[in-house]
């Protein structure tokens, strides 16, 4: 039976701490629904340029951009779109068993895997873990790094894991099993190509169903990312390259100690856009928010959750009559404060003038 070994280091709780306290920091934010979508596109982003990097992908975060779109391919970077392509769907499998409260299995596990390798495409069936034996050599000398378990050991490895992961015998609070499965799935390495970029997709679904998922808001991967040596010698603990030679039975207290402290950088960076963001709306607000009246101000929560609003929004808010809120709307146009995005006398549309958008970015 898998049983890491590790110990809680007074900085390990500190880190912990830490993480709730800005949890509870980011949580009291004001953090609107138009805001709340550019933190989620960021992070969505973030966490497919940085994690593809550490492969080798070459594409920058707008080449990113424009191919999740599809708008253009990029000549010699065929492979590269491709891995971003399955990274993208990969990550919508995450969020879909994240709103359906799943409980982690290996179907699940291979089902990730599956789609991180399958180019965009999304029918692919789940990959069985390999045959034969990988090893993990250093690109310039070509030296062997890691020697990973024989691939006769690797199901029951896997198994043990993920039983491990959902039965939390010791229960550890997440960020911990988030850790030592990151870690367990790359020791493991129960595939020929795409082990890192699934273990971090794990790691992320593991703090998603819990406490941790910060609205999918924040991404572990440029931590990585800007420090590989870094990364790769957290992860590489024990007295020999080969796993059965001392690697199972490690200490990984300092693997533990990195990812909480990637943790931590990852939500202080959360908490630094939305203060930002929300400090810079605070400056504009405070000269515009003089000129509105209370209607005008119970208006502005509509435009926190859609673009568009019509009469009889402005109806159902204010509770006035039809007739009235027509008149309302017709008077804000003239005033400055909407403008008409359709004219249409049946279904007329509005929206902010451009001067009160920023007062709901």
């Amino acid at each position: 039976m898998f049983k890491p070994k590790f110990t809680i280091t007074p900085k390990i709780t500190t880190l912990l701490m830490e993480l709730k306290g800005l949890q509870e920091k980011i949580s009291h934010l004001p953090i609107t629904p138009k805001l709340l979508a550019s933190l989620k596109e960021s992070a969505l982003l973030s966490s497919i340029h940085y994690s593809t990097m550490i492969e080798g992908n070459r594409l920058t975060q707008e080449e990113i951009a424009q191919t999740l779109e599809q708008k253009t391919k990029l000549i010699g970077r065929e492979r590269d779109q491709k891995e971003v392509l399955g990274y993208y769907e990969a990550m919508y499998y995450v969020e879909n068993c994240v709103r359906q409260n799943i409980n982690i299995s290996e179907p699940h596990i291979k089902k990730i895997h599956a789609l991180v390798m399958s180019a965009g495409n999304k029918t692919v069936q789940t990959t069985p873990y390999r045959v034969v034996q990988n090893v993990i050599r250093e690109s310039s000398a070509g030296a062997i790094v890691y020697l990973p378990p024989e691939a006769k050991d690797v199901p029951k490895l896997m198994k043990d894991m993920v039983t491990w992961i959902t039965k939390n015998p010791d229960e550890l609070p997440s960020p911990l099993i988030a850790s030592i499965a990151h870690y367990q799935f790359a020791t493991i390495h129960p595939y020929i190509d795409g082990n890192g970029r699934t273990a971090r997709l794990l790691t992320s679904l593991i703090l998603k169903l819990s406490e941790y998922d910060l609205k999918g808001i924040y991404s572990l991967d440029e931590y990585y990312a800007k420090d590989l040596s870094g990364y790769y010698q957290a992860l590489a603990v024990g007295p020999s390259h080969n796993y059965y030679m001392g690697r199972a039975e490690s200490d990984i207290t300092h693997w533990v100690e990195y990812f909480c402290s990637g943790m931590v950088f990852s939500f202080k960076k959360v908490a630094d856009q939305a203060s930002h963001k929300k400090n810079i709306t605070k400056k504009d607000m405070s000269v515009a928010l003089r000129t509105l009246d209370l209607r005008q101000r119970m208006l502005l929560s509509l435009f926190e959750t859609q673009d568009k609003i019509t009469s009889s929004d402005v109806q159902k808010i204010l509770k006035i009559a039809d007739r009235s809120a027509r008149l309302q709307c017709q008077k804000w146009v003239s005033e400055g404060f909407l403008i008409i995005i359709d004219p249409s006398k049946k279904g007329r549309l509005y929206g902010l003038a451009p001067e009160y958008e920023k007062l709901i970015q």
